[in-house]
């Protein structure tokens, strides 16, 4: 199954493993891109020596291609985009805002830039400065969402643009990865089947609740306050909703949320703790090797595509 993306990132399957803060560390960045695909360390919020050795820890367990996702209101996402050049990162994934500034040093140092966006304009802006890709992330994502569907958008942007587009938000399986295709996606990228992973550092209690998670588990908070966030329900939600609707201040509700993702990925915390999940968490039936994910979602697309 060639496509652009994968001569793009020089890897063996269309898939791409979401940069999730706090998940998407170095043991299953490699683990993914052992398996065939392309494995992404999560930047987030960490100081670029983190970043750094995260990416020294990675190549010590895969030869294979890897990149990093940059969420650029990191307040340093100046100094972890030069790490990317310097550690010879071949590709970057981009979030929470506008990678233009870096595209330069970037392009120069042979780094693939491929943005994540959420509408038909950013596609299109992108594309126009220089990007080599996009993911086009619909609202069933987990974690930080725009306000179009994956089925909707995806579409849009692959008429709108020439550059290769990397389907993502609510696709956990042969199904959705077929569904992507027919709608012109050259790729996909998953997050939520990829956090209940054998080799995902992630603590038992949060896998286990994906896993037992039902179809309507999901709700998104922050609606109000502009940063639209979807997590599985837990008490933490309940109250968080709660004050949204009384008209909690932007400080108060942050501050019922600081350091919960951590609390919920590291320590185990899924009463209190933020649950990022997207809404296909009730088709992740079970844990198993990034090698065995792959394998079920590609032998089950060309299954549903008739490809040999």
């Amino acid at each position: 199954m060639k496509t652009r993306v994968t001569e793009l990132l020089n890897i063996e399957y269309p898939i791409i493993q979401g940069g999730m803060a706090w998940v998407a560390e170095h043991h299953l960045a490699a683990a993914v891109s052992e398996a065939g695909g392309f494995g992404l360390i999560g930047a987030a919020s960490a100081p670029p020596e983190i970043v750094r050795d995260e990416i020294r820890k990675a190549k010590e367990l895969t030869k294979k291609p890897f990149g990093v996702n940059i969420m650029l209101l990191n307040p340093n996402a100046d100094e972890v985009a030069k790490v990317v050049v310097e550690e010879g990162i071949k590709a970057v994934t981009t979030g929470a805002g506008n990678p233009e500034k870096y595209m330069p040093m970037w392009k120069e140092a042979g780094v693939k830039v491929i943005p994540v966006v959420a509408s038909v304009a950013m596609a299109k802006r992108m594309e126009r400065y220089g990007a080599d890709a996009v993911v086009v992330e619909g609202m069933e994502a987990g974690g930080h969402i725009g306000a179009q569907t994956t089925m909707t958008l995806v579409p849009q942007v692959v008429d709108a643009v020439s550059i290769p587009v990397i389907a993502a938000g609510g696709i956990a399986d042969g199904r959705g990865f077929a569904a992507a295709w027919m709608l012109g996606a050259e790729a996909v990228q998953m997050g939520t089947r990829f956090v209940v992973a054998d080799e995902s550092i992630v603590h038992d209690n949060y896998k286990d609740r994906i896993v037992k998670a039902k179809d309507i588990d999901t709700v998104v908070t922050g609606q109000g306050t502009g940063h639209p966030i979807r997590v599985l329900r837990n008490q933490m939600t309940k109250e968080y909703i709660k004050k949204e609707q009384e008209g909690a201040s932007f400080e108060e509700l942050e501050l019922l949320t600081l350091g919960a993702l951590r609390k919920a990925v590291i320590e185990g915390d899924i009463i209190n703790g933020s649950v990022m999940s997207g809404q296909i968490a009730g088709l992740v039936a079970k844990r198993e090797s990034c090698k065995s994910i792959i394998e079920d979602v590609i032998g089950g697309a060309e299954k549903l595509l008739n490809i040999k």
